[in-house]
């Protein structure tokens, strides 16, 4: 018997500059790339299975929500991943993450 699982991963993506979607960036959200680079390999982005968004609220006492992170399940060459963009990133320059992957090969379950 085989099993996916959906293991988290938590670690940064390096976008590859060349290959960002400048209509998404039209639209207010980050220009997603069609390549990632992760753990010394090259993630292909193949579809956009879903997206949204999380918002947190103002930190300045209104009422108002703010977009914090732009988050995407995503088909690729690796498998389909959970990775998300932050709007304004901690401690670093680092905007992608890989949160979590369900591999393309079964783990197989005793």
């Amino acid at each position: 018997m085989t099993t996916l699982t959906d293991e988290f991963i938590g670690d940064p993506l390096t976008p590859d500059a060349a290959t960002f979607d400048p209509a998404r960036m039209a639209v207010g959200e980050p220009g997603l790339p069609g390549k990632f680079h992760w753990r010394d390999q090259t993630i292909e982005v193949q579809s956009v299975v879903r997206s949204w968004r999380e918002t947190g609220s103002c930190s300045h006492g209104s009422d108002e929500r703010y977009v914090q992170k732009h988050w995407y399940e995503l088909a690729t060459n690796h498998g389909t991943m959970r990775v998300y963009f932050e709007r304004k990133p901690r401690g670093g320059k680092m905007r992608w993450w890989l949160y979590s992957m369900v591999r393309n090969e079964p783990s197989v379950v005793e």
